[in-house]
């Protein structure tokens, strides 16, 4: 089966999710990284092993996140799971939940995982700071 999984959009996706610029993650990643090389490594279906293992440690994200994440399969389950024959009332549905319910389960668990990526940020901030105050 061919890889329909792009690791470089993934990078991308993430690093956008986080709000972080490309020159940010340049900078992270050491002198020989600008903006321009990030730019062409998000344009990648496949990054090197070693390379991801950095990006996952400066963005703190696992590397399964980048290898895995399949944008078009995650909208797949989504609209099976909501689509029609999962409605409920529907005399089909496999399916005996509330939608809506599951939507906001969904969301409040995206609150919590993006309140934590939030204090993440903060305390390597405070890092940062004494760092640069020493």
């Amino acid at each position: 089966m061919e890889q329909k999984i792009h690791q470089g959009k993934n990078v991308k996706r993430f690093r956008e999710m986080l709000n972080i610029k490309q020159e940010a993650l340049a900078y992270d990643l050491g002198n020989d990284w600008n903006q321009k090389k990030i730019s062409m490594l998000e344009q990648k279906d496949v990054i090197e092993d070693n390379l991801l293992k950095q990006i996952s440690a400066v963005l703190k994200i696992p590397v399964e996140a980048f290898q895995n994440f399949d944008e078009e399969q995650a909208i797949n389950i989504i609209s099976n799971t909501f689509g029609d024959n999962a409605c409920v009332g529907n005399p089909n549905s496999s399916f005996n939940f509330n939608p809506i319910e599951e939507l906001k389960k969904l969301h409040e668990e995206k609150i919590a995982l993006y309140e934590r990526m939030l204090k993440e940020k903060d305390e390597m901030m405070v890092r940062l700071e004494k760092l640069i105050g020493k």
